[in-house]
């Protein structure tokens, strides 16, 4: 039963890491780390489950780090990267499209506080939303990582 529960936490994590309203990575370490428990970390160490842990806390930090520095090559205004981070934060209430327009939006709202200029603004919601995008990306292939790392541990050990 254990292994069970551990392996859907796994599955809807995966799922989670691009679905919106669900904490993807926490649910993948919450299901790692319960399969190590149910096996007495014999096979799987404190050692890394501490590193799964650090990769789930940095998986948070991806999404607002690759939108600052995209929407900063191009650049635009604090208020531009404030705004796309408050898009995103609001986007979670509205599901997928919300997570796509959200970033978008707040980040032209952003701009067009700090300078009138439409085409200006545009293209600060163009990085907000490529940022975004590639965020989430890597979000996937830090989730993979951390499920690659848990086999290694586990099938090497």
């Amino acid at each position: 039963m254990i292994w069970a529960l551990a392996v859907v936490l796994v599955v809807v994590g995966l799922a989670g890491v691009v679905l919106p309203a669900l904490p993807g990575t926490v649910l993948i370490f919450a299901g790692l780390l319960l399969a190590a428990w149910a096996d007495g970390f014999v096979r799987v160490g404190a050692g890394t489950i501490v590193g799964l842990g650090i990769l789930t806390v940095a998986t948070y930090f991806v999404d607002v780090a690759t939108m600052a520095l995209g929407m900063k090559r191009l650049g635009t205004t604090r208020r531009a990267m404030a705004g796309a981070a408050i898009g995103t934060i609001a986007g979670l209430f509205f599901g997928l499209p919300g997570l796509i327009i959200g970033p978008f939006a707040g980040a032209v709202l952003g701009e067009l506080t700090a300078h009138r200029d439409v085409g200006r603004a545009g293209r600060a919601g163009i990085a907000a939303w490529i940022g975004f995008l590639i965020g989430t990306v890597v979000k996937v292939g830090l989730a993979f990582a951390m499920v690659g790392i848990f086999l290694t541990a586990w099938f090497v050990s």
